[in-house]
C-alpha cells in the first residue's frame, strides 16, 4: 500500500515576515512587501522596486562568523529550517538519520556570492577570491549545508527547475516518502535574487514591472490577472517543509498539520522563456496532480495560482485552469500570492504551498491585491483585495517556470 505524505512542520522567510504566522497574517491582511530596493544602489536602473525581506540581521539566527561564510538564499533556509524542524518535534539522531532526506531547491543558487567573487576577479585579481565562494554560490549549498547542521545523512540535492524548483523539491521528497526510501524529509526552496544582475537580467527580458509610486505612496504593483499588469516584482526568501510518512508521524505522536496528497509536473516543450499559449502544459499537470490525489474537480475548493502578473503567464494559466475545470473553474476562488510577496523565483512555490496548508486549516484564502481592472482573457475569480472567510478541504498550488516547467501540488485537510 502506497503510503500516505503528511506535513508536520513549516518554516518561512520572506518580505512579508520571518516565521509562518508573520507571512500568514501579512497575507490575509493584504499587506504588499513592495518597496525601493536597498540591497544595492538602483540609480542606473528602470526597475526601483521589490520585495526584500526587511530588517533581516542573520548573526540574530547564527554565529557571525557562520552568517557570512553562507550566502544569503543559504541564510534564509538555515532559518526557515530551524522553525520547521522545531514546529515538527523531529527529533534527527543516529537512529533515524539515514531515513531522512533534504530537498531544498533553488533556480538560481548564490547569485549574491557569484556576482561578488566576479567582481573581485575583475577588480583585484582571482588570488582575493573568497575560498568560501563556491560553497556559497552553489545551487544545492542550501540543502548542504541544512543537512549538515540536522546530521542527516539520506539523500540530499537541490531541483532547479526554474520557478517551479520548489514545487518539484517538494514533488520529489513526495514521490520518495510513498515509495519507502525515507521516512521523513526537509523539503522547500530559497532564493536571495535581488541583485544588480538578477534585476538587470529579468528587466531586459521585459519581464518586470517599472511602476513607481501612486500618489498615496502605494506601488500598486504587481498586479497578476489584471487588465494592466505589466510584470513581475522580484521577491526572495524561502518555505519549508517537513513532510513524513503518515506512519511515521504517527508512530512518533506529531501533530499533523495537513497532507500533501498529490503532485503533477509537465513539459511544454514550446519556448525557453514564454508559456504555451493555450495552457496545456500546466491543465496535464494539473490533471496529473488531481488524478494522484485521487481528488475530482468539483472537490478543490482553492487555487494558489502562480499569477505572477506578466501578461503572457496569466492568460495561459488562466486557460489551464480552465481546461482541467471546465464549467466549474468560474466556481473557484483563486490567488495570487505573488501580488504580496513579490515573485521569489525557485522559492515562490514553496512558500506558496504552506499558504496552502495555511488555508486549509484556518478555512480563508488569501487575496489578490492590487486587481483593480478586469482582463476579459482572465475572467475566474480571482479573490480580488479582500480575504474570503470559506470552507478549504482541498487547496492546489501552481507554479510554472521558464523552459515551460509546470508542477502542481496538492493540499488537503488530514483527517
Amino acid at each position: 500500500m502506497t503510503e500516505r505524505v503528511v506535513i508536520t512542520g513549516m518554516g518561512a522567510i520572506s518580505a512579508l515576515g520571518h516565521s509562518v504566522a508573520e507571512n500568514w497574517e501579512s497575507a490575509i491582511n493584504g499587506r504588499s512587501g513592495v518597496q525601493p530596493i536597498t540591497l544595492f544602489d538602483t540609480s542606473d536602473y528602470l526597475v526601483k522596486i521589490a520585495c526584500e525581506v526587511k530588517n533581516f540581521h542573520p548573526e540574530e539566527y547564527m554565529p557571525p562568523k557562520e552568517a557570512r561564510r553562507k550566502d544569503r538564499f543559504e541564510q534564509f533556509a538555515t532559518i526557515a529550517a530551524m522553525e520547521a524542524v522545531q514546529q515538527s518535534g523531529l527529533e534527527i539522531n543516529e537512529h533515524n538519520r539515514e531515513k531522512i532526506g533534504v530537498i531544498i531547491s533553488s533556480a538560481i543558487g548564490g547569485i549574491r556570492s557569484l556576482q561578488e567573487a566576479t567582481f573581485t576577479l575583475r577588480e583585484v585579481g582571482p588570488h582575493r577570491i573568497s575560498p568560501f565562494a563556491i560553497p556559497m554560490l552553489m545551487s544545492n549549498g542550501a540543502a548542504a549545508m541544512v543537512a549538515i547542521e540536522y546530521g542527516v545523512v539520506g539523500p540530499c540535492f537541490s531541483v532547479a527547475s526554474a520557478c517551479a524548483s520548489g514545487a518539484d523539491g517538494i514533488g520529489m521528497a513526495w514521490m520518495m516518502l510513498r515509495a519507502g526510501m525515507i521516512e521523513a524529509a526537509i523539503a522547500g526552496a530559497s532564493e536571495a535574487t535581488i541583485t544588480e544582475v538578477g534585476i538587470g537580467a529579468f528587466d531586459r527580458l521585459g519581464a518586470m514591472s517599472r511602476r513607481g509610486p501612486e500618489v498615496d505612496g502605494d506601488y500598486a504593483t504587481p498586479r497578476p490577472f489584471d487588465r494592466d499588469r505589466d510584470g513581475l516584482v522580484m521577491g526572495e526568501g524561502c518555505g519549508i517543509l517537513i513532510l513524513e510518512t503518515e506512519r511515521h508521524a504517527r508512530t512518533r505522536g506529531a501533530e499533523i498539520l495537513a497532507e500533501l496528497a498529490g503532485y503533477g509536473a509537465t513539459t511544454d516543450a514550446f519556448h525557453i522563456t514564454a508559456p504555451s499559449e493555450d495552457g496545456a502544459g500546466g491543465a496535464r499537470a494539473l490533471s496529473l496532480a488531481l488524478e494522484s490525489a485521487r481528488v475530482d474537480i468539483d472537490q478543490v475548493d482553492y487555487i494558489n495560482a502562480h499569477g505572477t502578473a506578466t501578461p503572457l503567464n496569466d492568460t495561459s494559466e488562466t486557460r489551464a485552469i480552465k481546461a482541467t475545470f471546465g464549467k466549474q473553474a468560474y466556481k473557484i476562488p483563486i490567488s495570487s500570492t505573488k501580488s504580496m510577496t513579490g515573485h521569489m523565483m525557485g522559492a515562490t512555490a514553496a512558500l506558496e504551498a504552506i499558504l496552502c496548508v495555511k488555508a486549509v486549516r484556518e478555512d480563508i484564502v488569501p487575496p489578490t491585491i492590487n486587481y483593480q481592472k478586469p482582463d476579459p482573457e482572465c475572467d475566474l475569480d480571482y479573490v480580488p483585495n479582500e480575504a474570503r472567510s470559506i470552507p478549504v478541504n482541498v487547496a492546489v498550488s501552481n507554479a510554472f517556470g521558464f523552459g515551460g516547467h509546470n508542477a502542481v501540488l496538492i493540499v488537503k485537510e488530514y483527517n
